[in-house]
């Protein structure tokens, strides 16, 4: 155990234009700060006129989400999977890195994106599918061998919208349909980022101190919450039904666990990448259990301390990091899953961290079995699109009227910005976990009942609340933008946050939530 990173910031952060901190991320961190600077060093426009157009054309890598796919891995060939989709999320940064790094080679060459870079990763990824196909078969499991045509991947436009396959919608010249959307999977845009040539990525990377490594965000992912149609239905889960109705289980309970003021961040995944090292690719803030990290086990989670004021609840609660990119260094600058994967800019800590289980609309809930994990969202859904997308931007004052879910909120001066994420509260009955970390648990439906069989558990719901200094908009670009870390791929889109949680509520607690909420009281 030990691996968390409890490293305290320094209030001293130091400061750097964009330049400075592109050299410091190393190879994945030049992204668009060495493409623009030879497109715009060129004595030659035209050749600067050919980058922009091929930075305008090709944006990231988009390539089949194999562990979606997986539906039943036996309990023995568990880890081996787990290690090759880690391996196969490695495969996709690593050739990410390399797309928005040759920049240049791709200008000169038609063929270099598919002779260099696709080409060789399906080869890579068939290798990997194969190696899951035999842990598989090797502990007696069935391998569905349509999994073998998910190793090609093909390269993402930028201004096409990225998560078509979820029913999304072109983005145009930037305007965005920002009201009425649906939360699960709705007809909506998930892209939100029209580049105007030069006007993507690299827009961001040569604003003196802005930019996530110049991967995102850009000024079509902000919008000004004052200007957006009212569309917010208060206390609607990703399904459309309400969390907790005038009938059924009315009760609540709050477990108030901090705001991850001791700085515990890891940039693992110990659901989907149990025993890989940097297995989100990005980094978590911990409230609640101080010892998740990719290693731990079910044991030491149990007997773990807790951030929690109830020393009942050693749940762990995790999600990406907000950062602003104010041309700060935090201390994973030069680290794996941070800077080094263009997750930069200074960590914001929340001012509030809200906590509660709410109950059924239509009936009594059951208590969540020990070590009930529960992932809400997708942190790839703007290459995945956006079938398991659940996302809730909004901010203070505005929460009953605006939620968004493909674009940041810009808030008035005195309001702040809020995330809100309302978990899945539908459980099979049997099953603490499932291969793709989703089918054993899920929405219920529109008139709140639980489909299949599945039982109503207490639906967790988790309010964070931000100071963020507000972006400005300013000629096509964003001056001082903020972004949830991500997946390098998936250019820190906001429709791509997403929340964790594993639990670990003592017995004697769980039946008390449970009580609470069945009898409509409000306990902590």
């Amino acid at each position: 155990m030990g691996r968390n990173i409890r490293k305290r910031r320094s209030s001293m952060a130091t400061k750097a234009v964009a330049a400075s901190a592109a050299l410091a991320l190393g190879g994945g961190g030049l992204i668009w700060a060495n493409f623009y600077a030879s497109a715009h060093e060129s004595n030659s426009g035209q050749n600067a006129t050919k980058a922009a157009t091929a930075a305008a054309q090709v944006a990231t890598i988009s390539c089949p989400d194999v562990g979606q796919k997986l539906t039943n891995v036996p309990k023995g060939a568990k880890q081996g999977v787990a290690t090759e989709l880690a391996n196969l999320d490695k495969q996709i940064t690593e050739a990410y890195t390399r797309l928005a790094s040759t920049r240049q080679a791709q200008t000169n060459d038609a063929s270099f994106v598919q002779n260099a870079i696709t080409g060789p990763l399906k080869e890579k990824r068939a290798a990997t599918i194969d190696r899951i196909r035999i842990n598989i078969q090797r502990s007696g499991g069935q391998f569905n061998s349509s999994l073998s045509q998910l190793a090609a991947c093909t390269t993402q436009a930028a201004n096409t919208n990225a998560g078509q396959a979820g029913g999304g919608q072109q983005q145009n010249g930037g305007q965005q349909n920002t009201g009425g959307q649906q939360q699960n999977g709705g007809q909506q845009n998930t892209g939100g980022q029209q580049q105007n040539g030069g006007q993507q990525n690299g827009g961001n990377a040569g604003q003196g101190q802005n930019g996530q490594g110049g991967n995102g965000p850009v000024a079509a992912d902000f919008v000004d919450i004052t200007k957006v149609q009212a569309n917010a239905q208060l206390g609607v889960g990703a399904n459309g039904a309400k969390a907790n109705g005038n009938s059924g289980s009315r009760g609540t309970f709050t477990s108030s666990c901090g705001t991850n003021g001791n700085d515990n961040h890891n940039t693992d995944n110990v659901i989907v990448a149990p025993g890989v090292t940097n297995g989100a690719h990005h980094l978590h803030d911990y409230v609640g259990n101080q010892n998740n990290d990719a290693f731990a086990s079910d044991q030491e989670l149990a007997g773990a301390g807790t951030s929690c004021q109830n020393q009942g609840d050693k749940s762990s609660y995790f999600w990406p990091v907000l950062r602003v990119q104010d041309g700060s260094q935090d201390f994973d600058q030069n680290n794996d899953g941070g800077g080094k994967e263009g997750n930069v800019g200074k960590i914001l800590q929340p001012a509030q961290a809200q906590i509660k289980f709410v109950g059924n609309k239509r009936g009594k809930v059951v208590a969540m079995p020990t070590a009930l994990r529960i992932i809400t969202g997708d942190a790839k859904a703007f290459v995945n699109g956006n079938a398991n997308a659940n996302v809730n931007w909004s901010c203070t004052g505005f929460e009953n009227k605006v939620q968004l879910e493909t674009q940041y909120p810009i808030c008035p001066q005195g309001s702040q910005v809020v995330r809100t994420t309302n978990f899945q509260s539908c459980w099979d009955g049997q099953n603490i976990d499932s291969a793709n970390h989703r089918t054993h648990v899920a929405f219920a439906q529109a008139d709140g009942t639980c489909a299949n069989g599945f039982k109503a558990i207490p639906q967790l719901q988790v309010r964070l609340v931000y100071n963020v200094p507000a972006p400005k908009l300013q000629n096509g670009t964003v001056v001082q933008p903020y972004a949830v870390d991500s997946f390098p791929e998936n250019l820190h889109k906001p429709i791509t946050d997403h929340n964790d949680f594993i639990n670990f509520f003592s017995t004697n607690l769980m039946n008390k939530m449970v009580n609470c909420i069945n009898t409509g009281k409000k306990c902590k």
